[in-house]
């Protein structure tokens, strides 16, 4: 029993390493990351380290007295440089596709790794955003990066789980093939839905503007993969990548009314 419960628990370990390595930049070992099969039931908690690790640099700069605009514009580059950079690719991608008007060249225009207009356009229009959203929230800004990185990442789970993958083969294939639906929405559920509420809680918020905005952090994060399904009748590594990001900037503006 004790041999069973030890094997468990190395390889929910090793699986929750593969997520870090495989949705960030940090570095870790091999030997601690070879469990891909079922990382996506990570994402939603990988997004709230990564909102921690933004909420430490912000505090930096502001203790050393940046302004505003400047400690957002360092947090949106530290948050594309602790990614490397993997969703922003992914949302360029898909705007370089979804501006093909014949549906059957957009994955080919998606697979290309040059960047199109579209995809520069869209790059420099989601920073944009982030910084100013970001520049407008200086007094919440470590629960507001807690809750956006991991809703977001929580959207990109759901879209895993409900929507087809679009392509035969594919960077983000894997993710859909191995994923348990029911099991893996649950834990990520989970451990983005409690820690939300002891912020907000820890807040202070009436309890009627606490559900108001849960109910907003679910349900915008639904928006860019329903979107995407619809222009492409299922989902692909890009509009994984893509989903986290626009989930990021509806978030940032939407929990910027607090």
């Amino acid at each position: 029993m004790v041999v069973i419960f030890n094997q468990k628990i190395k390889q929910v370990s090793k699986s929750l390493l593969s997520s870090v390595i495989f949705y960030t930049a940090i570095p870790l070992p091999i030997t601690w990351t070879n469990s891909w099969q079922r990382i996506a039931r990570w994402a939603s908690l990988i997004g709230l380290i990564i909102g921690a690790v933004l909420s430490f640099i912000d505090l930096l700069f502001r203790f050393a007295q940046f302004n505003s605009l400047t400690c957002s514009a360092i947090v949106v580059a530290s948050w594309i440089l602790i990614t490397g950079g993997l969703h922003l690719d992914g949302a360029m991608d898909t705007a370089d596709g979804l501006a093909v008007t014949l549906p059957e060249k957009r994955f080919e225009a998606m697979s290309d790794s040059s960047t199109g207009a579209f995809g520069a356009m869209t790059a420099i229009i989601i920073v944009v955003l982030k910084i100013v959203a970001l520049s407008e929230n200086s007094n919440n800004i470590w629960w507001l990066l807690l809750l956006v990185a991991g809703w977001a990442r929580w959207g990109q789970t759901v879209a895993i789980a409900i929507y087809p993958y679009a392509k035969e083969m594919g960077k983000g294939a894997f993710h859909k093939e191995h994923m348990q639906v029911l099991p893996d929405l649950c834990v990520s559920s989970v451990l983005i839905l409690v820690p939300s509420l002891a912020v907000l809680i820890w807040s202070d918020l009436a309890w009627y503007s606490i559900l108001i905005f849960i109910a907003g952090c679910a349900i915008l994060p639904l928006l860019p993969g329903y979107y995407f399904f619809r222009k492409l009748q299922g989902q692909t590594g890009d509009t994984y990548g893509a989903i986290v990001e626009w989930s990021e900037v509806l978030l940032l503006f939407w929990l910027s009314r607090v």
